[in-house]
């Protein structure tokens, strides 16, 4: 019993398997930890009770442990399930709310309506909410359910939400049903003047007044006012029938550490804030109250649900930076450095590891809904397999693909995504859209260790002295060239390498003789101190001849040259 309850958990542990936010994937411990509790019981009984009052320590006990678990789930009734124990660090509540997702279910909602019920006597109130408010809304008596229908949101008394870590707003909540250590479970949020208190009808056109104080950052059909770290969306003149109205902020960090823990995934880049905003007569609003760690690159939209658009874009986009620099000046810095794509479908796509954790970003102006909606194929390739899951060892890479929606936003047209990606060393990196684009990325060399290779060529003298200069060192093949310019390595590299005895090479290579090592640049080499420089290793087998050069896409050989080997 004891190894049917240790050894599931700790394999997991020691292998590094996928962890979930619940213990879903060990249900089946239930059984073996009830008959452990039970054999304990047991055990203690025999072991200490030789008399009356040791046995009645022992359940006494026993009893005790039950006892507080008990009391506890009947304090939380009927959101037990979501509950937190007495081991729990409840003196920092702000830390439940950022470490744990609350009301995961949503089994609070029931409670929510109830006391929604309770505050509007006889009252018929239309709600705005997806499947799992109308899930709970079914368990109400019948006569309760004609009171809640369910409207098209457009014209809805309430919300009912579940609060979380990602979506702290200024909502102005009238109801919270219920408390766990200060944090609710779940919240009514009225979504016109009619139900709100004067008191929230008062503290939001002091947001506005305070708001329009100020210059709009962004001037839209809602403009955007920024200020007390407060983001404000204003529409004036708002007219009754306006449309069903979701507001988001998208805020992209530069080092995923910064994001609270429970947004901290292998693939996660963004944190995302989204509420309905409230009508005061013909004044719309919205209101977002940006988290600490908000101090990077923001994407600001607006969504019209029920919307004639095929790909569910936004009404608009736009891209605002707080940090210095922002998306936009990075990806203009490695522009300078980096050709533009052949491809006009295709992404820019660029490798930053400037942000302490290697991310990449995907840029495209002018970019189609089309372009938008297909999905990215990325395939990331480890320098060692063992660093995959057991699963995606047998393809060699680990499969990523995605939507761009999943990672960045269309602003302004546009369309941009920031993925971060996985800790362990990357050999290379394929992405593309299929039927659209594809391209190879490899993680440039270290700086270091590129002059270091430089300083190994102590005699400086060439194999071939060509475009590239060539060495053969230490069984490698180096490229070489003092002065060097982006234009001079974008060309991909061929490299063909004549085998002494054909039966060396792979079977599929042996009819034409050589193996066939072409590679980009940036797959074994980069740029320092003006310099270029690739150091390409060599098969072990005995080598006849090389024969290397530069390929320019429709023109041919840019240069070539050829090295007999006596080796």
């Amino acid at each position: 019993l004891l190894a049917a309850f240790l050894l599931p958990p700790l394999a997991a542990a020691l292998l590094g398997s996928n962890q979930y936010d619940n213990w879903r994937h060990f249900y089946f411990l239930y059984a073996p930890f009830c008959l452990l509790a039970a054999g304990g019981l047991g055990w203690s009984v025999d072991r200490f009770s030789r008399g009356r009052p040791g046995r009645a320590g022992v359940y006494g006990l026993a009893g005790l442990g039950l006892g507080l678990a008990l009391f506890q789930m009947m304090q939380l009734h009927p959101g037990q399930y979501d509950y937190f124990n007495f081991l729990v660090d409840r003196t920092t509540p702000e830390r439940l709310r950022t470490q744990y997702e609350m009301n995961s279910w949503r089994l609070a909602y029931r409670e929510g309506l109830a006391q929604l019920l309770e505050s509007h006597p006889g009252e018929t109130l239309v709600l705005r909410g997806g499947k799992d408010l109308e899930r709970q809304r079914e368990i109400l008596p019948a006569a309760a359910r004609r009171r809640l229908p369910a409207g098209d949101g457009r014209h809805a008394d309430y919300e009912l939400r579940k609060p979380a870590s990602s979506q702290p707003d200024l909502a102005f909540n009238s109801l919270y049903p219920r408390q766990i250590y200060n944090n609710t479970l779940v919240s009514a949020r009225p979504l016109n003047a009619a139900r709100m208190t004067p008191e929230a009808i008062a503290a939001y056109r002091e947001l506005y007044r305070q708001a329009v104080a100020g210059e709009p950052i962004i001037r839209a059909d809602y403009d955007v006012y920024l200020g007390d770290r407060r983001l404000t969306f204003v529409r004036e003149n708002c007219a009754p029938e306006e449309p069903d109205t979701w507001f988001g902020v998208r805020i992209f960090p530069r080092r995923q550490e910064t994001l609270p823990p429970p947004l901290r995934q292998d693939f996660s880049s963004y944190a995302a804030l989204r509420t309905p905003g409230v009508r005061l007569d013909n004044l719309c609003l919205a209101v977002f109250q940006l988290p600490d760690y908000a101090r990077d690159d923001l994407i600001l939209f607006r969504h019209i649900s029920g919307g004639n658009d095929p790909a569910g874009l936004p009404a608009w986009a736009e891209i605002y930076r707080l940090s210095q620099p922002g998306l936009g000046e990075i990806i203009a810095d490695y522009r300078r450095n980096q050709p533009p794509p052949a491809n006009r479908d295709a992404f820019e796509v660029f490798l930053d590891r400037e942000s302490g954790r290697n991310r990449l970003l995907y840029a495209k102006e002018n970019c189609t809904p089309a372009e938008y909606a297909t999905l990215v194929t990325l395939h990331i390739y480890p320098g060692n397999l063992a660093d995959l899951p057991a699963e995606n060892r047998g393809n060699g890479f680990d499969n990523r693909d995605f939507a761009l929606s999943n990672y960045g936003g269309r602003p302004g047209g546009a369309c941009l995504a920031v993925v971060f990606l996985p800790d362990y060393p990357i050999a290379a990196i394929r992405t593309g859209q299929e039927g659209r684009w594809e391209m190879n990325l490899y993680p440039p060399a270290d700086p270091e260790q590129l002059r270091a290779a430089y300083a190994a060529l102590s005699d400086r003298q060439p194999n071939i002295r060509a475009d590239f200069d060539l060495y053969l060192r230490d069984n490698r093949l180096i490229y070489s060239r003092e002065t060097c310019a982006a234009a001079d390595t974008a060309a991909g590299f061929f490299l063909h390498i004549i085998p002494q005895d054909v039966a060396d090479l792979p079977a599929e290579r042996q009819a034409a003789g050589f193996a066939n090592l072409d590679f980009a640049f940036a797959r074994w080499g980069g740029a320092f101190d003006g310099k270029c420089l690739a150091a390409v290793p060599l098969p072990e087998y005995p080598i006849k001849a090389i024969r290397t050069g530069q390929h320019i896409p429709g023109q041919g050989e840019g240069w070539a040259a050829e090295l007999a080997v006596k080796r």
